[in-house]
């Protein structure tokens, strides 16, 4: 039995006694949206408190509750909750119509700016989410390699349909998947061989924890692709914020396909999959392709115009690099933290994107989170939320560049002080060693 269970019951009574609003809206949400939403991620047990507005780095739930958001909509709001460049732009598209049922400037504006920004990005297709993306590499990959095999890591997300975690098998895409072990350098000789359509990587590993992957694992991965004909695809659909070309670009390992998500249209709903040209063109009739990829919403008008402004204006290295460097920052100061604490509790992440773990470190692959407490982290989710810090359930965070130096030190602040009243409540603390910044 964990000796934080019994702390969980009341931190549940006291947010729920806060938040009636909240439940009201749950409750008739229920009875139109199995478990109140549609979006699995953002559960909150007891509920999750019901968001009413949000500008720049804070929301206000519907109980007058205010939060700082160290969620950012689990990397897709990097911009903040109301960038003045992308509202601006997706009003002057609105003015001159939407729905087109055609290709119109904004498509090729958006599509330049990230070919011009990722080194394995030669040409590119939209997407509706990052889920589609993956989808379409997958299946891109298959028919230029005319294999079917794909081998993906142990416990990774690449989406709705492409979850290889617990509980994922029964909504998983159907493909012919091999699985192996993440930053398992010798694994991939073994793993991947001529019959390897792709292997389908994330740079570091978001659902799973905030994992980075090693160079080393990488161009591991590169050189066998190299040696059987396999491609690499390179899911950066939340990585990519990691640099103006991704990390990617910061490691210097080029794959053949690379996915996109989240962020890059500004908050707006989008997903993009793009690499070699010689690849790419099998969607291209003028160059003898023969495949077909369809979507009502691929160019719509509002992401299209957002991305271009995004890309164009608000996104800039410089913008990239200092957020990458807050969130190092932070990462650093969340370790010494939780090393003082006492708690067995640890951190993992790369620049803005990072997850708190209820295990000693170090973590460097899932299987490393195996004996996780989940009682301890819904105890420090509660805890957090009661003193104003939003984050995922958990543990993840993913900073936006609304949040400053100030939002950070309130952050720590506020850690602080809600592991030191779990050590209190809780009467002992697990002695540990000191947890790793990453």
């Amino acid at each position: 039995m964990s000796p934080f269970e019994h702390l969980v019951a009341p931190a549940h009574d006291r947010y729920t006694s806060l938040r009636p609003r909240s439940f009201e809206l749950w409750e008739r949400a229920r009875q139109v949206m199995p478990g109140g939403s549609t979006r699995s991620v953002l559960d909150i047990a007891p509920f999750p408190f019901r968001i009413a507005s949000a500008h720049g780095s804070r929301i206000l739930d519907v109980d007058g509750h205010e939060y700082i958001d160290f969620l950012g909509d689990y990397s897709a709001g990097l911009l903040g909750h109301d960038p003045t460049p992308v509202a601006a732009a997706v009003h002057a598209a609105l003015d001159r119509g939407w729905s087109f049922g055609g290709v119109h400037v904004d498509e090729i504006r958006f599509a330049e700016a990230v070919c011009g920004r990722f080194p394995s990005i030669d040409k590119v297709r939209f997407t509706n989410s990052g889920t589609e993306a993956n989808l379409m590499a997958i299946q891109l990959a298959r028919h230029h390699t005319g294999r079917d095999r794909i081998v993906v890591m142990d416990a990774a997300y690449h989406g709705g349909l492409l979850y290889f975690g617990h509980g994922g098998d029964a909504l998983l895409a159907p493909f012919d998947f091999v699985r192996m072990q993440f930053n398992d350098v010798d694994g991939a000789v073994a793993a991947i061989d001529a019959s390897v359509a792709a292997v389908m990587v994330e740079p570091m590993m978001g659902g799973a924890g905030c994992i980075p992957a090693t160079r080393e694992f990488l161009a591991a991965l590169r050189t066998r692709c190299d040696e059987t004909g396999a491609l690499l695809v390179f899911d950066e659909v939340m990585t990519s914020r990691m640099s103006a070309g991704g990390v990617q670009a910061r490691l210097g390992v080029t794959p053949d396909l690379t996915t996109l998500g989240k962020y890059l249209a500004g908050g707006m709903t989008f997903g993009a999959f793009g690499g070699r040209a010689d690849v790419m063109d099998a969607f291209d009739p003028a160059a003898g392709g023969t495949l077909t990829h369809g979507g009502t919403f691929n160019n719509n008008v509002v992401t299209m115009a957002a991305g271009a402004a995004a890309l164009g204006e608000l996104l800039t290295p410089e913008v990239l690099d200092a957020l990458y460097a807050r969130g190092e920052r932070l990462q650093e100061r969340i370790a010494a933290v939780l090393a003082e604490s006492g708690l067995p509790m640890s951190i993992t992440g790369m620049g803005s994107l990072m997850t708190i773990h209820t295990v000693n470190g170090p973590v460097r692959s899932p299987s490393d989170l195996a004996d996780s407490d989940p009682h301890l982290k819904e105890l420090l989710l509660h805890e957090l939320l009661h003193r104003g810090i939003y984050l995922a359930a958990r543990g993840y965070m993913a900073l936006s560049a609304a949040i400053t130096d100030d939002d950070c030190d309130r952050f720590v602040d506020a850690l602080a002080d809600a592991v030191a009243v779990i050590v209190t409540a809780s009467g002992s603390a697990a002695s540990r060693s000191p947890a790793p910044a990453g």
